[in-house]
């Protein structure tokens, strides 16, 4: 007489790491011979869920299986039936397991900093000594790089001890400093130039820390930076513009080119193009900004190799504020000079 099979033995346990379990069971000989269906043994295994209910996570003809996304340091209870041609078994008595403690790694490293900042559990994964510091998020960003553009200053004090790379650059070329100085972190990078980060590393694109907080506009940083020693005439090597050029081409911010003027940025150093700092200023309708350069010895009648002036590119891109402004300063230039020369 057939009869289904008998209740299992539970699962026996197999390799156990912090996300995932192993387990395996055995035939036993529940098999059948009346030469119905295929004689296989199907096997079900299920899990408990936080209710104490049941869910099934495999049914198959395996005699083993992984469950994997689990939770560290878990408990997981598991149980099992075989069913055949004939039936299905009772459930095996239920077995429990629990995962194991998640050992350190780079990518617990970012959560913490990106999620919880929490400095002790930072600590115990800094203190295990597995050289975790620097290693880089999928963005290619170090722990120190994700702290210095959120301005996680606190983080970054725990970081240093640990030695962490001030001057690491990323696949861009970008260290801690650059993202600190876009983001306008003073704090951060007073910390991190005290720590020996250096103002004279460029990215691939050739821009300085420098370049980065002028093109966002931080004027109290910009000030802090130049008073510090950050070179000011340094050119990027796409377009070859300096700082000034950049303030010119981006933000327009005025009192950011002042602080520039003051340390003694070149106004009539040109780019790959052949065009000056009012150049990009004029085509970029920064009118203001047009008449500080002209204040500060800029050339509205320099043009490039082409023979394009900035008030021709101002002409070019319709900016009409800075047209006028230049219109008129040529005019009262040609007015002096005829005076001077007696042509009136």
């Amino acid at each position: 007489m057939s009869v289904a099979p008998k209740r299992p033995d539970p699962p026996v346990v197999g390799k156990v790491t912090h996300h995932s379990i192993e387990l395996y069971w055995e035939s036993a000989g529940q098999t059948s011979d009346s030469g119905k269906g295929d004689g296989r043994l199907r096997f079900c295994l299920q899990e408990a869920d936080k209710s104490q209910g049941w869910g099934n996570v495999h049914i198959g003809y395996s005699y083993s299986y992984t469950v994997t996304g689990l939770e560290p340091s878990s408990s997981y209870k598991y149980r099992l039936r075989v069913t055949s041609d004939h039936g299905n078994s009772e459930f095996s008595p239920a077995i429990t397991v629990c995962t194991t403690k998640e050992p350190p790694s780079g990518e617990q490293l970012h959560r913490i900093i990106n999620l919880t900042q929490d400095i002790d559990k930072l600590k115990k994964i800094l203190e295990t000594g597995d050289n975790l510091i620097d290693v880089p998020d999928k963005f290619g960003y170090t722990p120190l790089m994700v702290c210095a553009q959120k301005g996680l200053t606190n983080i970054i004090e725990v970081l240093l001890p640990y030695g962490a790379d001030v001057n690491a650059q990323n696949s861009s070329g970008k260290d801690a400093m650059m993202l600190a100085s876009f983001a306008g972190h003073l704090e951060v990078v007073q910390l991190l130039r005290a720590n020996g980060a250096r103002y004279d590393h460029q990215d691939k694109g050739g821009s300085t820390s420098l370049h980065w907080a002028v093109d966002a506009g931080h004027l109290k940083l910009v000030k802090w930076m130049i008073r510090d020693g950050a070179a000011i005439d340094v050119v990027d090597f796409s377009s070859k513009w300096t700082p000034l050029m950049r303030c010119c081409a981006m933000s327009g911010h005025v009192e950011v080119a002042r602080e520039l003027f003051f340390a003694g940025a070149e106004v009539e150093k040109k780019d790959k193009d052949g065009k000056t700092a009012l150049m990009i200023a004029a085509l970029n309708g920064h009118r203001d900004l047009v008449q500080l350069l002209v204040e500060r010895g800029a050339d509205p009648f320099m043009s490039t190799e082409f023979g394009m002036s900035a008030l021709d590119m101002a002409r070019s891109f319709d900016k009409k504020k800075v047209v006028q402004y230049l219109e008129g300063v040529m005019e009262k230039s040609r007015k002096e000079k005829r005076r001077v020369t007696g042509d009136d």
